[in-house]
């Protein structure tokens, strides 16, 4: 049944959550505590957030709106079955590599949002790193050479202390509700701090960052991962965050290890480009991520590992689960 505060109209919309009836509604859900349950199921939601889900957002992704609408009535549907809610939420600042102003090309002008930068755009001189002169040079020639990706310029986006940074507020209280009806504390993971690198996966950056905080693995979230019986994964966008998240799954779980992973395809979507098909890209990518086993399902499909969740007494357990997950990501 879906509780009586949440309206999916207002999904894409900017407004104060009712915490107070979101907990009026969990405690009148009558589901059983998670501490409890006899098999651990994380929901990974991927930068939900206002600049990539609103319509006016910085960097609006295309049918992000409906794909909060499934993603909600699917927490509502198998919320006796999910245990863990972890959201990633994308953090920048003004000056960081991949914004305008970190650029200039020879007459000073900065570069439009979703312009390309080349290894030999930046060694022609057509365009100059404005800061970290010598490092933004080996960037783009790492992250072309190894990653075998050009640079995209970005428009200012989901900028820390904006509401741009925010999960939709639909979402949020969909979350709150959970945690709260299953006594289950959520988990936010920022990233995308690091001037001097891109950060799309909830993993790691594009570019190590030697002695930054944040500059490599994320051994927390690899751990709430390895932990899980099961994830499911949805955000935005499809082409980039969810894409390098599950890309980096592939890779540090490898074979035999990915069957429990599962990807919501109705709970994702691309960002557009003039020039170049991200959706298409994407596509080609999760063929391979399936030919390893990952699980490409829809949110309403058939789903045996969601039936017949049991949830024994939490009597000696901790009372709330994963209360405390986020200090020891700190």
């Amino acid at each position: 049944m879906t509780p009586t505060f949440y309206n999916p109209d207002r999904v894409g919309t900017l407004y104060y959550p009712d915490m107070a009836a979101v907990a009026q509604a969990a405690a009148q859900a009558n589901l059983p505590p998670a501490a409890g349950a006899d098999r651990r199921i994380m929901l990974l939601i991927v930068d939900m957030q206002v600049d990539f889900c609103h319509d006016g957002g910085a960097l609006y992704v295309p049918g992000a709106q409906d794909d909060i609408r499934r993603l909600s009535q699917f927490i509502f549907n198998h919320a006796a079955a999910l245990t863990d809610i972890v959201c990633t939420l994308d953090s920048h600042l003004p000056f960081q590599i991949f914004h305008p102003a970190w650029w200039a090309d020879e007459a000073g002008n900065h570069p439009a949002p979703l312009t390309l930068i080349t290894a030999e755009d930046v060694a022609a001189g057509r365009w100059r790193p404005l800061v970290m002169p010598d490092w933004s040079r080996q960037y783009v020639e790492t992250l072309e050479s190894e990653a075998k990706k050009v640079l995209t310029i970005w428009p200012y986006h989901v900028l820390i202390g904006g509401p741009g940074n925010s999960l939709d507020p639909a979402l949020f209280e969909v979350v709150q509700w959970h945690a709260l009806a299953r006594q289950t504390q959520p988990a936010w993971l920022v990233k995308g701090r690091i001037p001097q690198s891109e950060h799309y996966s909830a993993l790691r950056p594009e570019i190590p960052v030697p002695d930054h905080p944040q500059g490599d693995l994320h051994e927390g979230i690899l751990d709430a991962l390895s932990d899980a019986d099961a994830v499911f994964i949805a955000g935005e966008a499809q082409s980039h965050c969810v894409l390098e998240t599950v890309e980096d799954i592939v890779n540090l779980f490898g074979d035999g290890r990915l069957d429990k992973f599962y990807l919501l395809t109705d709970c994702t979507s691309s960002v557009l480009h003039p020039e170049i098909d991200f959706e298409a890209l994407s596509l080609e990518a999760f063929d391979r991520f399936a030919s390893r086993g990952v699980h490409f399902v829809k949110s309403t499909d058939p789903l045996p590992i969601l039936e017949g969740a049991v949830s024994a007494s939490s009597d000696g357990a901790e009372p709330v689960l994963a209360l405390h997950r986020m200090q020891s990501w700190e």
